[in-house]
């Protein structure tokens, strides 16, 4: 009886094996044949699972997207009674990369953001992830914002947008250590108090930092009324 192959699980060892190698020489070292090598198949399972060395790393950029969204709907699922403040606040935490277990992992993904400055297939796989993400931020933002007193303050998609670069900003300025990642988060969690007051009618406060023990959301606010 012929061996049953498994193609997702063999897809996703070879992703792997081209994250590790990105991670080790940047996508410019990534060869078929050390892929192969490093996830331990022929160079057929490889080229019978991608037609090409483009279509591996769309496939392998994807990966990691995967990842990290799992992580954030972790996040949700072991919280889900939370605001929509704080589950935006845990979400732009995790896609910020911030955590030194997920250095190799930034390093990876800015590999890849370079790598699309000239690759027009991955630059629009990227896009769809941030086209994704936007969304997803845009509908945290407007129903925080909403949760504050109905005002409706926010301009959401805007501010989806900023929290989006900062994130990404964020990532890069502790990859070359211009901030640590304790610089780096209390400066993402110091706009997200700003945005929360901004939602709440009051006028922000440069350098607010959020309560101790989790992401500033208009639950937490010290402007915000008791809605006890």
């Amino acid at each position: 009886m012929p061996k049953q192959v498994d193609h997702a699980g063999r897809r996703r060892l070879i992703a792997e094996a081209v994250c590790r190698l990105a991670d080790e020489r940047g996508l410019e070292g990534v060869t078929l044949r050390d892929v192969a090598a490093r996830a331990q198949v022929s160079m057929g399972a490889v080229q019978r699972c991608f037609r090409t060395k483009e279509e591996m790393l769309v496939f392998a950029l994807g990966h990691i997207g995967e990842q990290v969204m799992e992580r954030v709907q972790a996040r949700l699922v072991r919280s889900p009674a939370q605001s929509a403040g704080t589950a935006l606040g845990h979400a732009v935490t995790e896609i910020a990369l911030l955590r030194e277990e997920h250095r190799a992992e930034a390093r990876v993904w800015l590999a890849f953001v370079a790598q699309a400055t000239v690759s027009e297939v991955l630059a629009g796989t990227l896009k769809a992830n941030y086209a994704i993400l936007h969304e997803a931020f845009t509908r945290l933002v407007a129903e925080a914002d909403e949760d504050a007193d109905g005002a409706g303050r926010l301009d959401a998609p805007r501010e989806a947008r900023t929290l989006l670069a900062l994130a990404d900003g964020l990532t890069t300025h502790v990859l070359i250590g211009h901030l640590t990642p304790r610089e780096a988060h209390d400066a993402l969690h110091a706009h997200l108090a700003d945005l929360w007051e901004r939602s709440a009618g009051s006028v922000p406060r440069g350098g607010h930092q959020p309560p101790p023990g989790g992401p500033a959301s208009p639950g937490t606010s010290t402007t915000r009324r008791n809605r006890g």
